[in-house]
């Protein structure tokens, strides 16, 4: 095939369980589709397999071009999954390679590879099989069957696509015959839609979250604790489990304001009055909202756990801590008792945010492993 003169055909496969509709209802919409969007501009012929029924198909308006393939015969998902390299013969046949937004739901997408002999990109943002381990135990069965996936699915992948380096070492640690097919891609980030607002309309003292409520890995608690004497107002962006006891913190302290789950398309303002970004978990993949805030320009405050001391450097782009509450509380005042220090550290946030992860960079890297995996 020419390349250079023909379109490649991608198929991606969404994550198990996952529909068009409930990235809509995420308002994650158009964060995950805007690297694809930028693929059909460089040529890239894009079709998704989504686990939603016929109401998948109603985002083809907002979707030009991409071919959408889901669930329209109403199978139950578990066996719409098994089914799914036979249900889109059309669409899977003619694609060039095939590519997986997460290691759950990767099965299908290895299983079609095997039968239609197209090369897999098997990509995840996060270390599934690591995740279970901290919600389940090493020796959980949930733990041990996601440990199992990705070795059947890195194996029978063409290229394994991670977001971090931590990611690639941990892959190689189990599997290092993988060495030279593991390629690093980041997440990305508009940075023309997150870019940095008005300096005078940031509000002093003011906080800012974005993200799943939970206290396994988000550390809520430990955050809600840590401002709670502090003349600070926080902001709380997302949906989650822990909603009932932050509202009841909510009703204890004022200054901090449950916003709810919010469209993509409306942190850019929220981030962009905000004169901290606080992240206070416990471990993360390679958080999205962080790299938002950062091309933002705002300055960082987080913990020094896996997946954010890669993106964030401490004392250039942000403050790293330990994920206890006299840390985070620490960390927020010398923030916010500095100016001088957090216009340095959002001017370097934002500049590192551009050079390693602007959708430009991404789309490119994409692009040429497309190319390689195809001609080769």
């Amino acid at each position: 095939m020419d390349t250079d003169s023909s379109p490649i055909r991608l198929v991606l496969f969404f994550t198990s369980g996952m529909s068009l509709r409930r990235w809509d209802e995420l308002g994650i919409f158009d964060r995950e589709v805007a690297l694809y969007q930028r693929l059909q501009r460089q040529g890239v012929e894009v079709t998704f397999v989504t686990y939603g029924d016929v109401r998948d198909h109603k985002y083809a308006a907002r979707l030009p071009s991409i071919r959408i393939c889901c669930n329209r015969w109403g199978l139950p998902s578990h066996i719409y999954e098994r089914l799914i390299p036979i249900l889109h013969p059309r669409a899977l046949g003619r694609a060039h390679l095939y590519k997986t937004n997460q290691v759950p739901g990767a099965p299908a997408a290895l299983a079609s590879s095997r039968l239609h002999g197209k090369p897999l990109i098997a990509r995840c943002g996060y270390m599934w099989s690591e995740f279970m381990q901290r919600h389940h135990g090493s020796s959980a069965p949930a733990t041990r069957r996601s440990r199992a996936i990705e070795w059947q699915v890195f194996g029978g992948a063409a290229s394994v696509v991670v977001t971090t380096d931590a990611m690639r070492h941990s892959i190689v640690g189990r599997q290092p015959w993988l060495s030279d097919r593991i390629r690093v891609v980041p997440n990305y980030v508009d940075t023309e839609a997150f870019c940095p607002g008005d300096p005078q309309e940031v509000l002093p003292n003011h906080l800012c979250y974005i993200g799943r409520l939970d206290e396994g890995q988000k550390n809520l608690p430990a955050l809600v604790e840590a401002v709670e004497d502090l003349d600070v107002t926080l902001d709380l962006i997302g949906e989650g489990p822990l909603r009932p006891a932050l509202e009841r913190a909510a009703a204890r302290n004022p200054r901090i304001r449950l916003i709810g789950g919010l469209p993509h398309k409306a942190l850019p303002g929220h981030l962009q009055r905000a004169a901290l970004f606080v992240l206070p978990s416990h471990y993360e993949g390679h958080p999205k909202t962080l790299i938002e805030a950062m091309a933002c320009g705002v300055p960082i405050v987080s913990t020094d756990v896996p997946g954010i001391r890669e993106v964030v450097r401490h004392g250039e782009s942000g403050l790293l801590c330990s994920p206890q509450t006299d840390a985070l509380k620490a960390a927020i005042t010398d923030a916010l008792s500095d100016a001088d220090l957090r216009v340095r550290m959002g001017k370097k946030a934002r500049e590192y945010a551009k050079a390693h992860y602007s959708l430009d960079r991404i789309s490119r890297l994409e692009l040429t492993l497309y190319h390689e995996l195809v001609q080769g």
